[in-house]
């Protein structure tokens, strides 16, 4: 079984696992990078910092987790990972929900003038 990866501005993602209602994924984001500012409709997020420093803004709250912590994303929040540190940045993240398609977003602001999502 080949599981889903990508490359993004902000770094990459890797699928980990994927079953019904859930999907887990290691998202390295680079030193200075930050990924869109966006929305789901039809699942929530949980990140837990495995290294590095992440800048969280959860519907316009920051929240700074470092390794070890997590922060929770419910569904339809405003949400968006930033690495403002020298080193990379690494997350686990599951998405619990329904439907967890790469197509299930909406990007409020993007750093790299994108606009719908990129599959």
């Amino acid at each position: 079984m080949s599981l889903d990866s990508a490359q993004r501005p902000w770094g990459s993602w890797h699928v980990l696992d994927v079953g019904p209602g859930y999907k887990v994924k290691r998202m390295h984001v680079s030193p200075g990078e930050r990924m869109s500012y966006q929305t789901h409709s039809h699942r929530s997020e949980h990140w837990v910092v495995i290294f590095g420093i992440a800048t969280c803004l959860i519907d316009g709250e920051l929240q700074v987790a470092r390794p070890g912590e997590s922060v929770d994303v419910p569904v339809g929040a405003a949400h968006r990972i930033s690495n403002e540190h020298s080193e990379d940045l690494v997350i686990i993240e599951v998405q619990h929900g329904a439907y967890t398609g790469e197509d299930d977003i909406c990007r409020l602001a993007d750093d790299y003038g994108r606009h719908e999502a990129e599959v």
